[in-house]
C-alpha cells in the first residue's frame, strides 16, 4: 500500500516545473490573498494609476479586486506586480532557492509563521518550483489564519497605540511649555551675561584711569621730594620739635598749678606728672615701696639697648615689667592694648613718636592712671622716675 501511495507522489513530484511560476501561473485562489498581504494599498494604487494612466479613481476594495481579476492572465498590470513583487522580496527569494525538497520547502514556511512575517515567504513558496498543489492549499489556509490573528492583533493594539499617542500629545504639550520657559531663562541670562560683561568692561576702563591716575601722581610726589632738598630730615625735625613744644606747654601748666596756693587751688585733674626735680636715686636702691609690689609698670620709649637694664630695675622694686617703643618698630595699635594692662606708665618722652605721647597722656588722663614723664632715656632718670612714682603725693 505504500508503495502505491509513493508511486502517485513521485509521479507529482517529477511533474513539476523546473522554475519558477510566475504570478498569473498561480491558481486563483492564491491571487486575494497574495496582493492583499504582498503589496501595500498605496504601492497597489500607484501601480494601477501607472498602467491606467492615472484613471483609477476607485476605492481601495475596488483597486484590490480588480488587480486581482487582472492577475488571472499576463497583461500590463499583472507583469507590474510581478516586477513589484519580485523587486519587494528578492532577498527572501534568494534564501528559498536553497530549498531542494517539498518538505524543506514547507519548513521554511513554518520558520516564517513562527517569525511573523509571511508576505515575502508568501510569495517565495508559491512560485518554488517544489510547490505542489497540496503546499499550496496548505499555504492558504496557514496565511487565512494568520490574518485572523493578525487582525486580533491589531485591534489590541489600536488600543495601546491610542493611549500612547494620546501620553504622546501631552508629553509633546509639556515639552512645549518647558521649551518656552527654557527660551525665556535663556533669554534673561544672556540679557544678564550682557549687562555683567558691560559693566565688567566699565570697572576696567575705572581701574585703568585710577592706575594711569595714580602713576602720574606718583611721578609728580617723586619729582616735588627730589625738588626739596633734606625733606625727610625736616620732617623729622617738623615733628620733634612739635612734641617737645606740646612738652613744653604741660611742664608749664603743671608748674603753675604747683606754685597756686593751696587755700585758693582747685581740686587738681588727674594727670600724669612730669619729672622736674627729684632727689637722685641710686640705681642699686634695695627700697621697695609697697605702692609697686606686684604692679604692672609700662615702659614706653627708652633706649633699645637699655629696656634688660629697665626690666632689671622694675622688677628689682617687685613690680611687672612690660616695654613699648613708643611706635618706632613695634606696631602702634599694640600701644592701647598694654596701656590698659599697665598700673603705672612710665614715659620717656625722648624717645617715643608724637602720636604716641598723645596717646599715652589721654588713655592715663580718662582712666586716672599714673604716669611719670621723664625727658632723658637713661637709667638714672628711670631710677628717678620710679622714685617718684613711689612717693606719696603720687599714691593718691
Amino acid at each position: 500500500m505504500c508503495e502505491r501511495h509513493s508511486a502517485p507522489e513521485a509521479s507529482a513530484v517529477a511533474a513539476l516545473p523546473s522554475r519558477r511560476r510566475r504570478l498569473w501561473e498561480l491558481g486563483h485562489a492564491c491571487h486575494c490573498p497574495l496582493i492583499g498581504v504582498g503589496l501595500p494599498l498605496a504601492v497597489l494604487r500607484k501601480l494601477v494609476d501607472k498602467v491606467t494612466g492615472g484613471k483609477a479613481c476607485a476605492d481601495d476594495y475596488a483597486i484590490h479586486v480588480g488587480a486581482v481579476t487582472e492577475c488571472a492572465s499576463r497583461n500590463r498590470l499583472s507583469e507590474a506586480l510581478q516586477k513589484e513583487l519580485e523587486r519587494r522580496y528578492a532577498s527572501v527569494l534568494l534564501h528559498y532557492r536553497t530549498a531542494r525538497s517539498t518538505e524543506q520547502l514547507a519548513s521554511f514556511w513554518q520558520q516564517a509563521i513562527a517569525a511573523g512575517d509571511v508576505a515575502g515567504a508568501f510569495w517565495a513558496a508559491l512560485t518554488h518550483p517544489r510547490c505542489t498543489p497540496l503546499l499550496e492549499e496548505q499555504l492558504c489556509r496557514d496565511l487565512h489564519m494568520v490574518q485572523h490573528q493578525a487582525g486580533a492583533c491589531v485591534r489590541a493594539d489600536l488600543g495601546k497605540f491610542q493611549a500612547i499617542s494620546a501620553a504622546h500629545a501631552q508629553l509633546t504639550q509639556e515639552l512645549h511649555k518647558a521649551q518656552q520657559r527654557h527660551a525665556v531663562l535663556l533669554a534673561e541670562k544672556n540679557a544678564q551675561a550682557s549687562e555683567h560683561a558691560t559693566r565688567l568692561m566699565q570697572l576696567q576702563a575705572s581701574l585703568i584711569g585710577k592706575d594711569s591716575l595714580i602713576a602720574s601722581l606718583q611721578g609728580q610726589l617723586q619729582q616735588l621730594q627730589h625738588s626739596i632738598p633734606g625733606l625727610e630730615s625736616r620732617t623729622r625735625l617738623t615733628e620733634r620739635l612739635a612734641r617737645m613744644e606740646q612738652l613744653q606747654r604741660d611742664l608749664r601748666q603743671q608748674l603753675a598749678q604747683a606754685r597756686m596756693p593751696p587755700a585758693t587751688s582747685a581740686l587738681p585733674e588727674p594727670a600724669p606728672a612730669a619729672v622736674t626735680a627729684a632727689p637722685p636715686v641710686s640705681q642699686d636702691t634695695g627700697t621697695t615701696a609697697p605702692c609697686l609690689q606686684q604692679q604692672a609698670v609700662l615702659c614706653v620709649g627708652g633706649r633699645s639697648g637699655n629696656v634688660a637694664t629697665y626690666r632689671s630695675l622694675i622688677e628689682r622694686e617687685g613690680a611687672r615689667f612690660s616695654h613699648h617703643d613708643g611706635g618706632l618698630e613695634d606696631n602702634a595699635n599694640r600701644l592701647d592694648a598694654s596701656l590698659a594692662a599697665a598700673d603705672l606708665v612710665i614715659c620717656q618722652t625722648g624717645c617715643i613718636s608724637h602720636n604716641a605721647y598723645w596717646r599715652v597722656k589721654d588713655h592715663c588722663k580718662r582712666h586716672g592712671k599714673r604716669c611719670v614723664f621723664i625727658d632723658n632715656p637713661s637709667i638714672s632718670s628711670l631710677a628717678r622716675g620710679l622714685q617718684l612714682a613711689d612717693s606719696p603725693s603720687e599714691q593718691g
